[in-house]
């Protein structure tokens, strides 16, 4: 009995370590199967969540997603406006420019038929001064008769353009040709009162000296040589050293 006992005691002692080795064992195994439960719910609940995001986000992203359409749509039709637009500011910008080119002829046209009556400037004896188209016409036409020797209808021409024009910037010229038209055509005596009016209004005139060995030419043929000597001898006095002052003294020499 006391072996059967002893055998009995050592074999417990024995069996002691492999129970608790096989006890360790079951622990570690439902640590793992627990923590495979976790990670497994931890997955799960991971899982749910990122599909709860994805829901979430996709249902935010679909209104984004047809705003963006929308938009898209709005700024084709804004570039299709834009080129539209484009298009019609290209056509007026030349519309305007053929505008422009036509406003321009017609200023051109309207200036070449206006300009003709527009006053003009002239240079004449020295002196400039402006006139219009009529009046220049007007002189230059009698002083083309006085050119042409067609001394009546240059007196007739002159004296209309005194009238006509008695302020003109062409009186002076215009009396001086018409004292040479009345002394062409013998009409002495208003010839000399036609250079002396001149002369008495002009004294600085360049045609001055001329005008008076004119009148002085006008005494001549009629037979006052008195008078004629005393006009060449003042014009040799004012104005020496012209040509006509060079005339007036062959003129006194044949004259004594």
């Amino acid at each position: 009995m006391r072996l059967s006992l002893l055998a009995l005691v050592v074999g417990a002692l024995f069996a002691q370590p492999a129970s608790a080795g096989l006890f360790e064992d079951d622990e570690a195994r439902k640590a793992i199967i627990e923590l495979r439960a976790k990670v497994q719910a931890n997955e799960s609940v991971a899982n749910q969540r990122a599909e709860q995001l994805n829901a979430l986000v996709q249902d935010q992203l679909q209104p984004l997603r047809r705003s963006l359409l929308d938009l898209n749509a709005q700024i084709d039709v804004l570039r299709a406006e834009i080129a539209k637009l484009r298009g019609a500011n290209e056509q007026l910008a030349r519309d305007l420019a053929d505008t422009q080119r036509k406003l321009a002829d017609q200023s051109q046209s309207v200036e070449a038929r206006f300009k003709p009556l527009e006053p003009q400037k002239v240079a004449l004896d020295g002196r400039e001064f402006q006139v219009g188209p009529d009046e220049r016409n007007q002189y230059e036409a009698a002083i083309g008769l006085v050119r042409r020797g067609d001394f009546a209808e240059a007196v007739a021409a002159l004296n209309a353009f005194l009238k006509r024009y008695p302020a003109s910037g062409y009186t002076d010229s215009v009396r001086f040709w018409l004292g040479n038209a009345q002394y062409g055509k013998r009409d002495y005596k208003d010839a000399i009162a036609t250079f002396r009016a001149f002369i008495a209004g002009n004294a600085d005139h360049p045609r001055a000296g001329e005008a008076l060995l004119a009148l002085a030419n006008c005494q001549i043929e009629l037979k006052d040589n008195r008078g004629a000597r005393r006009s060449l001898e003042d014009l040799i006095k004012a104005y020496p050293g012209t040509e006509a002052a060079q005339a007036a003294k062959e003129r006194l020499a044949a004259l004594r």
